[in-house]
Formats: structure tokens, sequence, C-alpha cells
């Protein structure tokens, strides 16, 4: 492990030159964690390359062992999985930590198993919100409880999924609509899934779902807005190429113009299908960037994108981001905490909204801010970006960015950003 993820707190010290260097993100942690368990129900085996190997991505290849898939791992960012098509009952809960595409993802393909499967999680895990996909399984007729609406969740399945109709809330969470469509193609006969009303969050990512479930054999047909029929396909096993996490890539892209410098990250902004990479737009605008910015569609890149607006020219106010709130932690209420403790009144929560009032006094200001990430490794990631420019910058538990980008530290240290870590 590296010393800066073992480290209680890691200060992070203004750079005296432009960032520049070739700098690249890992693999994107929904392809991955979508593939996975794709791959995972086809009968045969699919090769992944170009993968995450992260906390998130490790809770779902143990998951799937433990339900008798062979995971094998055979280098560092690629995974060789075998199975026959059926995913068998674990003989203990799968625990999940705080990783949320995994809970949402296996609770709804455990309905098609043959017995008990309870999906569980980590403390932050079991105060996020999983009732809306819980009551879409039941309304499908799956045996399924949650009794505080968040996990652990106890699914009683009966090795089957039925056609039929399935309606879902998606305004709280694409998730749940990706976590019904990768379930669909195991059914007996056709399954229609419909959003009960026209909000879904980041539908991006239920695009990203769909061409994942293409690529193994399956698909999704969009017979309206906010209305998919899946045939019962099942899936094929494939190869398959994860492109860069698109959210990883913000911080570089952030990194570079905050102070300057050119950062490649060996991937082209429009080469990206992830919907974060819409941020970069966004962010080339710095330190114009624009007054209201909507996050709906780009979620996970609003945690960079308002630790930039800090050092903008004019206020900024993001909307559309309601759904941080129940994020690995609350994401606008740690955002404004930690911009606060940076300067006192440098942001505001205004309901569901996140106000970041610019001071661009703040790049060649010396403070004594410890920022507590709460356990989020994007809160972390993003504001190592206002040590890079404004010094007395510590961020506490950096070890959490092991999440999704176990290496962020050695990147930024690649980059000859000093960091200096302690017990």
């Amino acid at each position: 492990m590296s010393d800066f993820l073992a480290a209680e707190r890691l200060t992070v010290r203004p750079v005296r030159a432009s960032l520049r260097g070739r700098a690249v993100p890992p693999g994107s942690k929904s392809i991955t964690n979508r593939v996975l368990l794709l791959a995972a129900l086809a009968n045969g085996t699919s090769r992944i390359t170009g993968a995450l190997r992260s906390d998130d991505t490790r809770h779902m290849a143990t998951a799937l062992r433990a339900m008798g898939v062979s995971v094998e791992e055979t280098d560092a960012t690629s995974f060789e999985i075998s199975g026959n098509g059926q995913l068998q009952a674990p003989s203990d809960p799968l625990f999940l930590g705080n990783a949320g595409t995994a809970t949402r993802f296996l609770t709804a393909i455990a309905a098609s198993v043959d017995g008990t499967v309870v999906v569980d999680g980590d403390e932050h895990m079991r105060k996020r919100p999983i009732a809306p996909l819980v009551e879409a399984l039941r309304a499908w007729g799956v045996a399924i409880e949650a009794p505080s609406g968040c996990p652990p969740v106890t699914i009683r399945g009966t090795g089957r999924l039925p056609a039929g109709r399935v309606t879902i809330d998606g305004g709280l969470s694409s998730q749940y609509v990706s976590a019904l469509l990768m379930a669909a193609p195991l059914a007996e006969g056709p399954v229609d899934i419909v959003l009960t009303g026209d909000q879904i969050g980041a539908r991006g990512y239920v695009d990203l779902t769909i061409a994942a479930m293409e690529a193994f054999g399956a698909g999704a047909e969009d017979v309206s807005a906010g209305h998919w029929r899946v045939s019962p396909t099942g899936y094929m096993p494939a190869n398959h190429h994860v492109e860069p996490d698109a959210s990883a890539a913000t911080y570089l892209w952030a990194a570079q113009r905050l102070t300057g410098g050119a950062i490649d990250i060996g991937t082209a902004p429009d080469a990206f299908t992830q919907p974060d990479a819409k941020a970069h737009d966004l962010i080339a605008l710095f330190p114009r960037m624009p007054a209201v910015i909507d996050g709906a569609q780009m979620q996970d890149a609003v945690p960079t994108l308002a630790v930039l607006a800090a050092y903008n020219e004019t206020p900024v106010r993001f909307v559309g981001i309601g759904n941080l709130r129940v994020k690995e932690c609350d994401r606008i209420a740690a955002l404004s905490q930690g911009l606060n403790v940076i300067r006192p009144g440098l942001a505001a929560e205004e309901g569901d909204e996140l106000v970041v009032h610019a001071d661009p006094t703040l790049r060649g200001a010396t403070v004594s801010a410890e920022i507590d990430t709460f356990a989020d490794h994007r809160i972390a990631m993003s504001f190592a970006l206002t040590g890079l420019v404004t010094d007395g910058i510590t961020i506490l538990d950096p070890g959490c960015v092991a999440k999704t980008f176990p290496a962020y530290w050695d990147v930024l240290a690649g980059l000859g950003v000093e960091l200096r870590p302690a017990g």
C-alpha cells in the first residue's frame, strides 16, 4: 500500500510551476462493474481489459466468486471471467462495502438466483436508499425485504424472473433503472421497464448500461421516452476493453486548467462515452465558468467543478444536484463545509442547490484548512485541487481514494506535486 493511502492526513503543497506530463486515469468504474457482472451472467469465458482495480470493483469480483463464477485477475487491468449463465446463492451475505453500483446491480440480479441472497454493505451503504428498486422488484413478483429502505436487502429467488411490465421511479438514481435493465434479459419472456415519472438521475448512465448489454449479446429497445422493452436473450461471453474513467479525468483536467499546465491523459475528451466527460467543456471555461451549472447529468463531476468554482472570477450556482445528498456521503453538505473551512462564507447550501462564492484571491493565499472527506473518495480528490494553488490544505483520510482511484496520490506526485503524509 502506498504511504499516501496509509496516512491519516495528507497535506498538499502548492505547485511552483504549471503541471505538465502524462497521467492516465484508471479504467472506468461504471463500465468495469457493469461488464464484470454481465460477463458473469454469460455461459462461457469473457476477457476484460483496461479495467479498474479498486475497492468497488474488488467487492463486485468477490461477490461474483461467492456466487459460483470464476474471476481471474490476469494482470493489473485485466479479468478473465467464466460462468455457466446462472449465478448460485452464496453461503454468506454479500458484503459490498460502499459500492453503490455493485449493491444496486446485484440486488436486481439476485432475483434470478434459486435461493436466498443477502446484499449488505458498510455503515455508509446502510444509509444509502434502495427502496425504489426494492419496491419495483417486489411488484415484479420478487420476494424481497429491506426493512430500513437501505441495505441490508434479503432476496429470496426462485431461479426465474417472469415476463411482464416493471415500473420504477428513477428520479433518485439511474442505477435502479440500470439494475432492472441488466436483469431483464434473464426473464422468461419480454420485459417492459417503464419510468413512473419523467425524471431520471444521470440518464447517460442508462445509455452506458445498454451499450454494455449490447456488448454481451443483449439489448433494450427504446419504445418511447422512459420506456424500454428487453427480450429474454440472456448473455453471451465477449472480450471487452474498458475506457478510462471520465470522473477521474475531471481531476486531471481541472489540475491542468488551475495551474496553466498541459497534462496528457491519453484519451481525447470527445472520445469518452461516460456522461461526466461533459464537464470538460465547463472546465475549459475556467476562470469564466457560467453563473449556473446544471449537474444533473454529470453528478460525479460536480465536486470537481465546485472546487474549481472557488477560484472562478464570478460566483457559480449548482442546480439539479439533489441526488448528491445520497451518494457516498451528503456531497452538497461536504462540499459546502469544506469550502467554508478554507474561507468562511465561500459556499452556501440553498435547498438542494450549492452556491460557490468565487474568490480568486485564494490563489496564492495561506490558510489552515483540514478537509473532512467523510470517507468519500470524490471529496478527497476534488479538494486536493485546492492545495495546488492555496497553501495550508490538509486532506483527512486520504486512503478513501482507493474506492475508485487507488493511485491518485501517486499520479499527482508523479506530476510534481509535493504531498506530506502524517500518521
